[in-house]
């Protein structure tokens, strides 16, 4: 993805978020020097992954095939592995209409996914079998806003802006804005974008950037490069 069309989208999505009442933290707004100028202070942000995510999966086709993404707050492994302390995270995420998230499901992470506002969200949802890998055969069940639904292979969801959907690890699992774009909440468990995202298709998980242009705000895929770093616990 060019890296213009990286900050375009920032922008755009961020209009997006306060059109529905929500507003992002000041790190948001940082500039790369801005960012480099306060990493010792913001070293639980950097390892945590906090920030934005821009994303076409690695096939150059955003607008068919794509995610904007927010991660809000992140919890530690470490807590996760010894069952307590900060156990979650919390993302915003913007899918356009008719823009699939591909088909996949996670190891570690469940997850809260609401429609905070929009367009209607459909989910297409899929079991696995004995080794948790995808089952086209196979149905689950899950939970939308707290009351048990069964759903046969295939079965797509549709939430309305205030539904939500809890999906566990093995609920294979694909998304897309129906009607228009749809601004949708996630809690979760701690999450780990790096090894925890298991799709059904040998793709990537973040976009390889061409740099036509300086970074608007750093994605939490630039950290790397442009940001000192620490080993995250």
């Amino acid at each position: 993805m060019k890296r213009s069309r990286i900050n375009d989208l920032i922008t755009e999505g961020d209009e997006m978020i306060r059109r529905h009442g929500f507003v992002l933290p000041p790190f948001a707004y940082w500039t790369p020097d801005e960012f480099r100028a306060n990493a010792a202070r913001a070293r639980a942000v950097i390892d945590a992954r906090c920030g934005w995510d821009v994303t076409d999966y690695g096939a150059g086709r955003y607008d068919q095939m794509g995610l904007l993404l927010f991660t809000l707050r992140n919890g530690r492994l470490a807590d996760l592995r010894r069952g307590g302390g900060m156990c979650y995270a919390e993302k915003l995420l913007i899918s356009k209409q008719d823009q699939l998230s591909p088909m996949h499901t996670h190891v570690i992470k469940a997850e809260d996914i609401i429609n905070r506002g929009g367009a209607t969200l459909v989910i297409e949802l899929f079991g696995s079998d004995s080794e948790g890998k995808f089952a086209e055969d196979r149905g689950g069940t899950v939970f939308c806003d707290g009351i048990r639904r069964d759903y046969a292979p295939g079965e797509k969801l549709k939430l309305t802006p205030g539904e939500s959907i809890t999906l566990m690890p093995g609920d294979w699992h694909a998304f897309w804005g129906e009607g228009g774009d749809v601004l949708i909440g996630e809690v979760s468990t701690v999450n780990d974008d790096e090894t925890d995202n298991i799709f059904r298709e040998p793709i990537g998980r973040f976009a390889q950037v061409d740099e036509d242009t300086a970074p608007l705000h750093l994605l939490v895929s630039d950290y790397g490069m442009h940001l000192p770093q620490g080993r995250r616990a």
